[in-house]
């Protein structure tokens, strides 16, 4: 396998850059956290046009999060073989997806009505319990995985390692339980 640790290792860390990403950082997960805390109320609901529906997107969400799991899984048996160029297209993958599943969760619930979980027992213990730690976890993970990335971006390497050994498990028990409560929940949609 390629072993280009020590080239991307040897690079001078940029931390001037660092400060002006962490502060464009903060801004967006302020800007993420505020669409995602409106987005579910029913005054602010966008009507969208006669014959349009944005119900095809919830299956779109899990297969974006499923992508984004396998991009993780990638990236972390790259940076442990020494691969970082394979490790960092991985990471830049995981990202592009996230954005992309971002952009159309906040379309889907700003123009649809909210499917509720119809199910009983413990299996309705277990969606919730999987439901509200993935979203607390997302929430909670936005900026963490945002400041590990312009860590690694700006060869603040010390600092990408330290965040990642527990950026890392988290993302991708976000990415993996999104699809999962999916599936718990499609069976209710209409």
């Amino acid at each position: 396998m390629n072993n280009d640790r020590a080239q991307w290792l040897s690079r001078s860390p940029q931390e001037a850059l660092s400060k002006k990403l962490g502060n464009i950082a903060w801004i967006l997960t302020a800007v993420v956290l505020v669409l995602v805390g409106l987005m579910r109320r029913p005054e602010l609901r966008i009507p969208l046009p006669d014959g349009v529906s944005l119900m095809f997107l919830p299956p779109v969400h899990a297969a974006l999060n499923t992508l984004v799991s396998i991009c993780l899984i990638v990236a972390i048996i790259a940076v442990k073989k020494g691969n970082i160029t394979l490790h960092k297209n991985a990471i830049l993958a995981a990202m592009g997806l996230s954005v992309a599943f971002l952009l159309c969760y906040v379309a889907y619930h700003f123009t649809t009505e909210e499917t509720r979980f119809g199910g009983t027992g413990a299996i309705r213990t277990t969606y919730f319990f999987l439901l509200i730690s993935h979203i607390i976890l997302a929430g909670i993970s936005l900026p963490a995985i945002l400041f590990t990335f312009i860590a690694g971006w700006t060869n603040r390497f010390a600092a990408h390692r330290r965040l990642a050994k527990w950026v890392f498990p988290i993302w991708l028990y976000v990415a993996i339980t999104g699809p999962i409560c999916y599936w718990m929940l499609r069976p209710y949609y209409p």
